[in-house]
């Protein structure tokens, strides 16, 4: 009997610290969610920024811009894909 109190107390005592502790461990669940989900975003947004390079490069090609609208235009679509990959890369590896 005089094993039985002790053991009570720290069965007791490790569910209050599983308890409190739940909710630090959810948030790195969700941190490591949102993580994921900004980079799907970013990942779909380089992909069409690269086919916007590609489309108005086409349009360049077909005549339908001029070389001075077409490199402004070039140079403004490639800035925001650099921006892209640099906020990706901020985002570090992906844990998956």
């Amino acid at each position: 009997m005089d094993i039985l109190a002790p053991l009570i107390v720290v069965l007791l005592l490790a569910g209050v610290v599983l308890m409190v502790s739940g909710p630090l461990r959810g948030s790195s669940v969700v941190a490591a969610t949102h993580d994921s989900l900004e980079r799907a975003d970013l990942a779909a947004a380089k992909e069409a920024k690269y086919a916007e390079i590609r489309d108005t490069e086409m349009d360049f090609r077909t005549g339908k811009l001029s070389e001075d609208d077409w490199r402004g235009q070039d140079r403004a679509l490639r800035a925001e894909a650099i921006d892209l990959l640099r906020r990706l890369d901020a985002l570090g590896p992906d844990e998956s």
